[in-house]
């Protein structure tokens, strides 16, 4: 929690400035809760439930902290009084999974007096979305988007005053609040976000229209999170961006995403730095020559490449060729040989000819991913690409994506299996859900290990011996 809730003076009006204003609004929906747990005897719960991207899970966590801020107590969905659906638009069908979501909780609604629906997130960017969320879901007592989470807590008094649906969606904003609350999932890691929105508008992808415009955070700003997050015992950061490469653009002094990376290098206790997403029309000769030059930037690179016929990349709006594309792969391979590469591929985009998805089985085969995640086109309404015609008929899709995944997964096994008898540092995450007498680590190209160990070990970085190599993970033996 911010030393901020010591100097707010709770008797005057909410201050403008931010984050003041939010640390306002903090202290009086405590009063608000406070209210109400002497009211029904008994301390109120929470559940935040996120759908999506590691943008939505990173945003989960500063409502998890303002909520725990207010004095919510976290539980599971089930029983929860406040449920949050952080939600994702990507694809149409988590909509849907949204609505049939909702409609479950209704009953329980009614039976419980005091409980609270909010829904945030890409999917409340949609103007028919809220449209329809007010006439038949009018039991939803928070709805607001991605630009405006920081100010979650004025919201939640706003409910708690009017009584009321309380609906607050902005269409875009330059506005980048700092310093407000979070809880991190894990108190090792942490995802960073060094920007907002996306400026790429591929054809089939409905993002730059929910995210909004790119925005850069400062370079400060992010240093002095970092140090934070170290001093707080975080040794592994992630940092987030729809397009990580384009950092920086927008600042009143430009900086590169290469020129940041070396900034955050100097951190003192800080051991492993990773990123995503990184666009290939943006990965410059710079960003190449600082991840081979550092001592803690993970070997892996998380490269989408959707399609592999130049025709098709046109069409998406991608911005790059097959041969660009492999000619960057060719650059970042010589300047980091043991670099893990994977990717993001789309089968069945609109036009694609059998000779198109033989350019994607080919560049699958020459680059060599070590995974790869493999999606069938899907119809996203409000995309350009949802208009185009020639539509690809489903069981031409489906035979290609499994022909497509049958090649990635042979391929995978063989690149991952290179590391077998090798001694590497690994991360330990968690207890394997698998044995309770394992744990679970990441290697710095993000292959998971598994290996015999305690949960004392959660945290700490370790040497492991490879044994066995199970195609995108290893079991290994604690050294």
């Amino acid at each position: 929690m911010n030393t901020m809730d010591s100097e707010i003076n709770m008797s005057k009006e909410a201050p403008l400035e931010e984050p003041g204003r939010q640390y306002y609004y903090i202290e009086k929906a405590k009063q608000y809760i406070l209210e109400k747990e002497q009211e029904i005897g008994r301390k109120l719960t929470f559940c935040v439930t996120t759908f999506g991207c590691q943008m939505n899970a990173r945003d989960s966590e500063k409502l998890r902290g303002i909520l725990l801020a207010v004095g919510y107590e976290e539980t599971i969905e089930d029983v929860a009084d406040f449920v949050i659906y952080n939600t994702c638009t990507v694809r149409e069908n988590a909509n849907t999974r949204v609505y049939g979501r909702l409609g479950q909780l209704k009953p329980r609604k009614k039976q419980n007096p005091h409980m609270m629906i909010g829904l945030c997130g890409c999917m409340m960017q949609e103007p028919e979305v809220i449209d329809k969320l007010k006439k038949s879901y009018s039991f939803i007592d928070i709805i607001f988007g991605t630009h405006n989470i920081y100010k979650f807590a004025e919201l939640l008094c706003n409910r708690f005053e009017t009584g009321k649906m309380t609906v607050d969606i902005w269409k875009d904003t330059n506005k980048i609040v700092e310093d407000l609350p979070n809880e991190r999932k894990y108190p090792f890691k942490s995802g960073v976000n060094i920007m907002f929105g996306c400026n790429n508008f591929c054809s089939y992808c409905i993002v730059p229209y929910v995210r909004g415009r790119e925005r850069s955070r400062n370079p400060e700003d992010i240093i002095r999170e970092i140090e934070r997050l170290v001093a707080d015992g975080v040794s592994e950061v992630m940092l987030l961006g729809q397009n990580v490469n384009s950092y920086g653009k927008n600042l009143e002094t430009p900086m590169s995403f290469a020129k940041l990376l070396v900034e955050i290098e100097k951190i003192e206790g800080l051991k492993r730095i990773r990123f995503m997403t990184s666009h290939p029309k943006d990965l410059s000769d710079e960003l190449i020559e600082v991840m081979g030059k550092s001592k803690k930037i993970c070997k892996h690179l998380h490269l989408p490449v959707q399609s592999g016929s130049s025709r098709i990349l046109e069409k998406m709006n991608r911005r790059y060729t097959k041969e660009s594309y492999l000619t960057l792969v060719e650059k970042i391979r010589k300047a980091v040989p043991d670099i893990s590469l994977t990717t993001d591929i789309i089968v069945g985009f609109p036009g694609e000819t059998e000779e198109d998805f033989l350019e994607t089985l080919d560049i699958v085969r020459k680059v060599r991913y070590d995974s790869a995640f493999t999606f069938i086109y899907s119809k996203r309404t409000g995309t350009p690409a949802a208009t185009m015609e020639d539509q690809i008929p489903a069981d031409i899709v489906k035979d290609r994506f499994d022909r497509l995944l049958t090649e990635v997964q042979t391929i995978a096994a063989e690149v991952c299996a290179v590391h077998k008898d090798q001694d590497v540092e690994v991360l330990v995450e968690s207890v394997s859900d698998h044995d309770p007498s394992m744990v679970t680590g990441r290697m710095s190209n993000n292959l998971l290990v598994h290996f015999g160990g305690s949960e004392e070990l959660i945290g700490s970085y370790v040497n492991v011996h490879l044994t066995e190599c199970k195609g995108f993970y290893y079991i290994g033996e604690f050294q």
